[in-house]
């Protein structure tokens, strides 16, 4: 009796400890079958990060503006995209009558608004401050602009700056592209000597932005110091009432100006005996010395 008692109390101290032990096996498994589920948490947040830092696809963004019909100023903006984040904007512009971009011509102190203006700073100047808000602020819509385009919002800055945010807008929603062929900056190219017939050295100024032809400039000067293209209009060149042409010169280059910025590539237009082209319509003047000037200018952009 006292030995089947024995083997009893026996098996239930076995049946106890089995059960402690399935008991503390359970304990023991469930955060390892949790585990999985923190890890994969902490992936999914990881994963999530590069959106929570920048809201714009990485690459190059460019928008160009039309032409302004009163000041003659076409602005365009190219922005950086890095990591989500816009990391580096120009804003410039071009001019028909003026070889270099508007930055430069501003850095030169020839746009002159502190001394013609009595402006607070140049225009260059400015326009780095408001470029600055633009990056800092990584929002086009971050800022109110008044009727004539102008903001109380960047400390410093009293020029209209509505095409940075419109184009910067403009650029944006468009999408990132392929930058072109060409380095960014102003290229010149002049003739070797003033033309015995006409007494002009002719001249052409090519601005590339985002490796692309933004303006070109066709023009010439004389020994007189005269621009070519100011001097037909102010009317000296006289090519409709002394020759009878459909337009004035400048009002012809304009367009075989128009057309290369187009087509990319002065290689792109053949030219007869005389230097003429029937490819650019309402263009009667000879063009080929332009478009090698072009070519000319253009190899240093490569």
């Amino acid at each position: 009796m006292k030995k089947a008692s024995i083997l009893l109390c026996s098996a239930l101290l076995l049946g106890l400890l089995a059960g402690c032990g399935a008991k503390n096996e359970a304990n023991t498994a469930e955060p390892a079958n949790n585990a999985p589920a923190a890890e994969n948490s902490s992936t999914n947040t990881a994963a999530e990060a590069p959106a929570a830092e920048g809201k714009y696809q990485d690459g190059l963004y460019f928008a160009l503006d039309k032409e302004d019909p009163k000041t003659g100023w076409q602005y365009f903006v190219k922005l950086q995209v890095e990591g989500g984040k816009i990391t580096d904007v120009e804003w410039n512009g071009t001019n028909a009558t003026v070889p270099v971009d508007k930055v430069t011509y501003s850095e030169q102190g020839k746009y002159g608004m502190k001394e013609k203006g009595n402006a607070q700073a140049e225009w260059h100047e400015q326009a780095a401050k408001a470029i600055a808000f633009l990056i800092e602020k990584q929002d086009t819509k971050a800022v109110t602009l008044d009727d004539e385009g102008r903001t109380d919002a960047i400390s410093g800055v009293s020029i209209h700056v509505n095409e940075l945010f419109d184009l910067a807008d403009k650029a944006l929603a468009a999408g990132p592209i392929q930058p072109g062929p060409y380095k960014d900056g102003n290229y010149h190219a002049e003739a070797d000597k003033f033309a015995e017939k006409s007494g002009w050295k002719e001249t052409v100024d090519v601005i590339v932005s985002a490796g692309n032809i933004v303006r070109v400039n066709f023009s010439g000067v004389n020994e007189a110091g005269e621009d070519k293209r100011q001097n037909s209009i102010d009317g000296k060149y006289g090519m409709v009432a002394n020759g009878g042409a459909q337009a004035e010169w400048h009002e012809q280059a304009a367009k075989a100006e128009q057309y290369l910025v187009e087509k990319q590539d002065p290689a792109a237009v053949s030219f007869n005996d005389e230097g003429k082209t029937d490819a650019i319509s309402g263009v009667s003047i000879s063009l080929k010395s332009y478009y090698d000037l072009a070519a000319k200018a253009l190899e240093q952009a490569k």
